[in-house]
């Protein structure tokens, strides 16, 4: 039909792939920013221990409060856990999960090389932000080959 020297379309059977390509990108981006973020942690050297290893549900990861031979407090849920966290930040951040949710599980992770007294100071700054209860991060400890 030719209306004013025009033809009227018929519906487009081709799908417009383009859209579908740009979100794909925008996802790709997104992962490749995300990615290096969920590698958290700070290298510590752990002492060896036979322990029986902590039950942590799946559904609320552990904080965890790592002290370098240094001294330096590092914490997993922080907006950047590579980089040293100050004491009152880092229980200020703890504080305010564990008001959300209480029973998340809070780990020391100290390097064998770290001070007694400050790996005390961090498990103190872990009580004030509100943990009950403290677990201490360890390497399971070799077992000897004719042994138990």
């Amino acid at each position: 039909m030719n209306v004013g020297g025009r033809r009227r379309r018929g519906p487009m059977s081709e799908i417009n792939i383009v859209p579908y390509i740009d979100v794909m990108l925008v996802l790709l981006v997104i992962f490749m920013i995300t990615t290096p973020l969920l590698t958290q942690g700070v290298k510590v050297h752990l002492p060896r221990a036979q322990a029986r290893p902590l039950t942590v549900p799946p559904t609320h990861p552990p904080i965890v409060l790592s002290v370098d031979r240094r001294g330096r407090l590092y914490l997993n849920i922080a907006s950047h856990p590579r980089r040293p966290i100050l004491p009152r930040l880092a229980q200020a951040l703890v504080a305010a999960v564990l008001r959300h949710e209480p029973k998340t599980a809070v780990v020391v992770k100290a390097d064998r090389g770290a001070r007694y007294g400050r790996v005390i100071r961090a498990m103190v700054l872990l009580q004030h932000a509100g943990a009950h209860s403290i677990g201490l991060m360890t390497l399971p400890r070799p077992r000897a080959a004719g042994g138990r």
